[in-house]
C-alpha cells in the first residue's frame, strides 16, 4: 500500500535535494564573483583617486606660477588648491587603508605604514613644497619668487613623478589582477554550471524511467477509459496491475463502470416511458395552443370588423347632420336643437368607436403615442361628461375638482383621456355601494396628479398585487347593474402612462377609510414651453 508514496517521496527528495544543492552552488559563485568584482572596483576607484590627486597637484602647481608672476588676486585661489589637494591626498590615503584590510583582515602599524609609504613620501614632498612656495623671504621681488616657485616645482616633479608612476602602476596591476581573477571564475561557473546541468538531466532520466514513467502509463490507462466511458462504452475495464494505492482505484473504476452500465440500462427503459408521457403531453399542448389562436384571432378580428362597420355609417350620420343643419326647410329652432342632439350623441358613439379601434390595435402591437402639449382640465371634464349619464343611472355622483386649470402635461390627449374614462368604470363597474365618484387634479411644481376616488367598498388585500397584470379581472366584473363597455384594463393603463413618463399607483389603505384611490402622476409641461414638440412612440404594450 506505502509503495507510490514512497516513490513519490523519493522523488520529491532527490528533487529538493538537487535544488538545495543548486541554490548553495549559486550562492557560493554570487559570493566569489561579488568578492572579485568588488576587488576590481575598489582598484579601479583607487586609480580614479590617483588621477586625482595627480590633477589638484597640477591645479597647485598652476596656482603657484600664476603666484609666482605677481598676478594679483591669486592668493585666495593658491589656499583653495592646496586645501583640495590635501582633500584627495587623504581620500586616497584611506582607500589605501581599507584595501589594505579588506586584503589581510585585521593589518598591523608596520604593515599599514609599508602599504602607504609612497603616499607618505608624496605628501611630504608636497608639504615641502608648499613650504617653499609660501615661505616669502623679505626684499625678494616678484622675478625671485618666480625663480623660487619654478625651482621647487620642478624639484618637486623629480621627486612626486616616480612615486605616482608607482602607484599608478601598482593600482593598474591590481586591476589587471581582479579582472582576471573575475574571467577564471567566470570560467570555472560555466564549467561548474554545465557538469550541474547534465547531472541534474542524467538524474531526471533515471527517476523518470525508475519512478514517473510507470506511474504515467497507469494514469494514461486511467485517462483512456475514462474517455470511453465519457462516449458512451461502459463496457471497459482496468488491469488493476500492482497492489498499490493506483491498483485500489482501478479496482474502484472498474466498479463505477459497472454500475454505470446498469444505471443507463434503467435510464434508457425510463427515458423510452418518459418520451412517450412529452409526445402525449406535447399532443394535448399543441391542440390547446390552437384553440386559443384560434378564438383570440376570432376575437381580434371581431374588434377590427366592429370598428369597420361601424365607423363608415357614422361618417354618414355626422355628415347628414351637417347637411341638414344648413336645410331651409324645417323650423331652425327645432331642427337645430335635434340635429344638435343627433350630432353630439353621434360624435360620442364615433369617440366609442375610436376607442374600441385603439384598443384593438393595442392588442396587435400597434400602439402609436402622439405626444404633444395638452391642457389636464379639459381631458378629465371631457371624460367625465362621457360617463356622467351612466353615473347618474347608477345613483352615483361623478365630480371634478380642478386646484390648476392651466396647469398642462406633454402627451397624447385621446389615449389619457381613455386612460381616465377606464378608471373611472372600473370604479363604477366594481365600486359596490358607492354613491360619489372624485376626479380630482392636484398640481405641483414638477408633477400633476390625477386622482380617481369612490367611496365604495373599496379593492381587497390580496388582489392589490397582482391588480396591474394583464388578464386580471374583478369578481364583479360582468355582475349585474355594472357598466357595459370596454374599459381600458388597467395592465393597458400602466403601460400608457408609463409611456409618457409617469406612474400609475394605488392609494395605500392608511389614507382613508373607505373606498379606493388610483392615482396618476405625470410630469409637468412648464408654462413657457409654447411649442408643441410631436414625438410618436410605437411599441408593444407589455
Amino acid at each position: 500500500m506505502g509503495s507510490i508514496r514512497m516513490k513519490l517521496a523519493a522523488l520529491s527528495g532527490t528533487a529538493a535535494l538537487l535544488a538545495v544543492l543548486a541554490a548553495m552552488g549559486v550562492l557560493f559563485a554570487i559570493g566569489v564573483g561579488e568578492r572579485a568584482l568588488e576587488r576590481a572596483l575598489d582598484a579601479q576607484r583607487r586609480l580614479d583617486l590617483l588621477m586625482e590627486v595627480s590633477a589638484r597637484l597640477t591645479d597647485y602647481g598652476l596656482a603657484a606660477v600664476s603666484g609666482g608672476n605677481g598676478e594679483p588676486g591669486v592668493a585666495g585661489h593658491l589656499q583653495a588648491a592646496r586645501g583640495r589637494a590635501e582633500a584627495a591626498l587623504a581620500a586616497m590615503e584611506a582607500a589605501l587603508a581599507e584595501a589594505a584590510r579588506q586584503e589581510s583582515g585585521v593589518v598591523s602599524q608596520t604593515e599599514m605604514a609599508a602599504r602607504l609609504r609612497p603616499l607618505s613620501r608624496l605628501r611630504a614632498e608636497f608639504f615641502s613644497l608648499d613650504r617653499q612656495i609660501t615661505g616669502d623671504a623679505p626684499g625678494r621681488d616678484a622675478a625671485g619668487r618666480a625663480d623660487t616657485v619654478r625651482g621647487a616645482l620642478n624639484s618637486f616633479a623629480a621627486a612626486a613623478g616616480p612615486v605616482v608612476s608607482l602607484m599608478v602602476e601598482s593600482e593598474r596591476r591590481s586591476v589587471v589582477s581582479a579582472r582576471a581573477a573575475v574571467e577564471r571564475l567566470s570560467r570555472q561557473l560555466r564549467i561548474g554550471a554545465v557538469a550541474a546541468s547534465l547531472l541534474a538531466l542524467v538524474a531526471a532520466v533515471v527517476l523518470y524511467r525508475a519512478l514517473a514513467r510507470p506511474l504515467l502509463l497507469r494514469f494514461a490507462d486511467i485517462e483512456h477509459a475514462a474517455r470511453a466511458i465519457g462516449r458512451g462504452t461502459l463496457d471497459i475495464r482496468l488491469d488493476i496491475g500492482p497492489r498499490d494505492e493506483l491498483g485500489l482505484i482501478m479496482a474502484r473504476f472498474n466498479r463505477m463502470a459497472a454500475r454505470l452500465a446498469a444505471r443507463e440500462r434503467r435510464v434508457a427503459h425510463d427515458r423510452a416511458t418518459l418520451e412517450g408521457i412529452v409526445a402525449q403531453r406535447t399532443a394535448d399542448l399543441t391542440a390547446a395552443n390552437d384553440r386559443l389562436a384560434a378564438i383570440d384571432h376570432s376575437r381580434r378580428r371581431f374588434f377590427a370588423d366592429v370598428s369597420h362597420e361601424l365607423r363608415t355609417p357614422l361618417t354618414v350620420i355626422i355628415g347628414e347632420c351637417d347637411v341638414t343643419q344648413r336645410a331651409p326647410h324645417i323650423p331652425e329652432a327645432l331642427s337645430r336643437a335635434a340635429l344638435t342632439t343627433i350630432r353630439k350623441r353621434a360624435q360620442l358613439l364615433h369617440r366609442r368607436v375610436e376607442d374600441l379601434l385603439r384598443l384593438a390595435r393595442s392588442e396587435s402591437g400597434e400602439i402609436e403615442l402622439d405626444l404633444r402639449r395638452v391642457a389636464v382640465e379639459p381631458i378629465l371634464r371631457d371624460a367625465c361628461s362621457t360617463l356622467d349619464t351612466l353615473a347618474r343611472r347608477q345613483g352615483i355622483a361623478l365630480t371634478v375638482a380642478v386646484d390648476d386649470p392651466a396647469a398642462a402635461v406633454q402627451g397624447d390627449r385621446e389615449w389619457l383621456r381613455q386612460v381616465v374614462e377606464g378608471l373611472i368604470e372600473n370604479a363604477l363597474r366594481h365600486a359596490t355601494g358607492a354613491t360619489a365618484i372624485s376626479v380630482i387634479q392636484e398640481t405641483g411644481e414638477d408633477a400633476v396628479r390625477l386622482i380617481v376616488a369612490d367611496n365604495g367598498c373599496g379593492i381587497a388585500p390580496e388582489l392589490r398585487p397582482t391588480l396591474f397584470q394583464r388578464f386580471r379581472r374583478g369578481a364583479a366584473a360582468d355582475g349585474p347593474g355594472k357598466a357595459p363597455g370596454f374599459g381600458l384594463g388597467l395592465a393597458l393603463a400602466e403601460w400608457v402612462v408609463t409611456r409618457h413618463g409617469g406612474r400609475i399607483t394605488l392609494g395605500s389603505m392608511d389614507q382613508q377609510e373607505v373606498g379606493a384611490r388610483v392615482i396618476v402622476t405625470l410630469p409637468r409641461e412648464v408654462p413657457d414651453a409654447a411649442e408643441d414638440r410631436a414625438r410618436p412612440a410605437a411599441a408593444t404594450p407589455r
